[in-house]
C-alpha cells in the first residue's frame, strides 16, 4: 500500500517536471523565433549611433558583436562614439544628433552612460536605445531590457517599439550653476545613499557586482543624521511644507526597483510625478535591521508602507511633481549612482514623457531582476498603439522596418506598458 503510494507520487512528480520542462522549452523557442522575426530589417534606412563606454570590460567585445550584428541584419553606416573623461554620454549623444544626424542613439554602458546620454536625448523626437554592459543596469532592468543577452538587447534597440518615459531632474540651488538640472532615470538622493556610493570600491564592484555597495553602506551605518525642511508640490499644485524632517537619506525616484527589492512600490516611469522617500533609523544596528524588514515587507506586499513590527526605523513616502529641500548642513548628492558635490539646497522636478526609449513589449509586469514575459512580436493591439500618439517620428515602431520613403512619416509609440504594482495616493504620510 505504502509502496504503491510512493510510486504514484514519484510518477506525478515526474509528470510535473516534464510539463514544466516542456513549457520552459516552448517559451525559449518562441522567444528565439520572435527575436529572429523582429530582427529582419528588409531595407531599413535608419541610421544608428552607438555610444560606448570603453572603460567597461565588455566594451571591446560589445563593439565587435554590434558590428557583426549590423552586417548580418543589413544595417549600414553605423556610427561609434566613445565616451572619455572629458566627454560623457551627454556630449556624445549631442554629437550623434548634431554632427552625424543619427536617427536612433544607443547607449552601451552602465547606468551612468545611460543617464548622461538620455539627458541629451530628452525632449527630442529621436529614439534612445540601451545595450546594458554595466554593473547595476537598473534602468534597463526596470524597462525590461535583458541585461545578460546582447542579441535580445540589440534586437530591442533596433527593431522593437518605443515607450515614452519621464526623466527626473535634480538642481543644486546653492552650486555655481544653480540652473543646471542633472537628469536621472532611476533614483537621485542626498545623504546616506550618496555616501554609500561614494565609498564603494570600484575594483570590488567589478569583482562582485552591486554587492560591493554593502561594504560602502557598512562604513556609514553609524554616521550622523540629516535635518531640514521639505516643500512638496503635488500634481494638482497643492503644496506641503514639512519642517524639522530628520532622516538618513532623502530620495526621489522615477523607478523604484532594484535587483531583489522594491524601494518605491508606487514609482512609475511614465506617470508624470516623482516618488519621494525619507528613510531614518535609530538605536544602531537594530534600527537598520528594522529598515531591512521594511524593505522586504514592501517588496512582498508591493505596497508603500512600513512593516507592522518595525519600531526603530521610519520610512515616509510621498508623490508629487516637485520637491525642494533645505538642509541644516551640506551633504553629498547622487544621481543614478553618479556622485555630485555637497549641497544644502536641492530641487527635484520631472520632465513628463520627454524620452523615447526602445523597449520590449511584454504582457504583464516586468520583474526587476531581468526575468521577462515573452516578447509579443511586431503585431499588437492597434488601439493601444493609437492611445499614445507621437507628433514626430521616433524611428521604427513595433518591429516595423522604416524605409527611406517613410522616414518623415508620423508614427505612434506603443502604449502597452507593463503594469507596475501599486497605485498609491498623492501624499502618503
Amino acid at each position: 500500500m505504502v509502496q504503491g503510494q510512493i510510486i504514484a507520487a514519484l510518477c506525478i512528480a515526474a509528470v510535473l517536471i516534464a510539463v514544466a520542462a516542456a513549457a520552459g522549452l516552448i517559451v525559449l523557442l518562441r522567444r528565439r523565433h520572435e527575436i529572429t522575426q523582429a530582427g529582419q530589417r528588409y531595407g531599413d534606412k535608419v541610421s544608428y549611433a552607438f555610444i560606448i563606454n570603453p572603460s567597461k570590460p565588455q566594451a571591446r567585445a560589445t563593439r565587435a558583436y554590434i558590428e557583426r550584428y549590423c552586417e548580418s541584419h543589413g544595417i549600414t553606416n553605423e556610427i561609434f562614439i566613445d565616451t572619455k573623461l572629458d566627454k560623457d554620454g551627454y556630449v556624445c549623444a549631442k554629437e550623434a544628433l548634431e554632427r552625424y544626424n543619427a536617427d536612433v542613439v544607443i547607449a552601451c554602458g552602465g547606468d551612468g552612460t545611460v543617464r548622461t546620454a538620455a539627458s541629451a536625448m530628452s525632449g527630442t523626437t529621436h529614439a534612445f536605445g540601451i545595450i546594458p554592459i554595466g554593473t547595476g543596469n537598473l534602468f534597463a532592468r526596470n524597462m525590461g531590457i535583458p541585461v545578460d543577452n546582447i542579441e535580445a538587447a540589440m534586437t530591442i534597440a533596433t527593431s522593437h517599439g518605443s515607450r515614452r518615459v519621464d526623466m527626473g531632474r535634480m538642481a543644486l540651488l546653492d552650486s555655481d550653476d544653480p540652473g543646471h538640472k542633472h537628469g536621472f532615470l532611476i533614483i537621485a538622493g542626498v545623504g546616506f545613499d550618496a555616501q554609500m556610493i561614494d565609498d564603494t570600491d570600484p575594483n570590488l564592484k567589478k569583482s562582485i557586482s552591486w554587492f560591493a555597495y554593502f561594504w560602502g553602506a557598512f562604513k556609514h551605518l553609524f554616521g550622523s543624521r540629516n535635518r531640514g525642511t521639505v516643500i512638496l508640490t503635488e500634481a494638482d499644485g497643492t503644496m506641503h511644507e514639512m519642517r524639522g524632517e530628520t532622516f538618513r537619506t532623502f530620495m526621489a525616484g522615477n523607478c523604484g526597483r532594484i535587483p531583489g527589492f522594491t524601494l518605491m512600490p508606487d514609482a512609475r516611469y511614465n506617470d508624470g510625478i516623482l516618488d519621494f522617500e525619507t528613510i531614518d533609523t535609530t538605536h544602531g544596528l537594530w534600527g537598520w535591521f528594522n529598515l531591512l524588514v521594511d524593505v522586504i515587507h514592501q517588496t512582498l506586499t508591493r505596497r508603500s508602507e512600513q512593516s507592522p513590527i518595525s519600531q526603530k526605523s521610519k520610512v515616509r513616502q510621498y508623490q508629487g511633481s516637485s520637491a525642494e529641500i533645505m538642509l541644516d548642513k551640506p551633504v553629498l548628492a547622487e544621481v543614478d549612482g553618479d556622485i555630485l558635490e555637497k549641497t544644502q539646497h536641492i530641487r527635484f522636478t520631472v520632465d513628463h514623457n520627454s524620452l523615447i526609449v526602445r523597449a520590449p513589449q511584454t504582457g504583464g509586469a516586468v520583474d526587476a531582476t531581468g526575468v521577462l514575459s515573452p516578447i509579443t512580436g511586431s503585431t499588437g493591439d492597434t488601439a493601444a498603439a493609437d492611445a499614445n500618439p507621437v507628433s514626430a517620428d521616433p524611428g521604427p515602431v513595433s518591429g516595423q522596418p522604416q524605409t527611406a520613403a517613410s522616414e518623415n512619416t508620423s508614427t505612434a509609440v506603443r502604449a502597452d506598458i507593463p503594469e507596475q504594482p501599486g497605485t498609491g495616493s498623492s501624499l502618503l504620510m
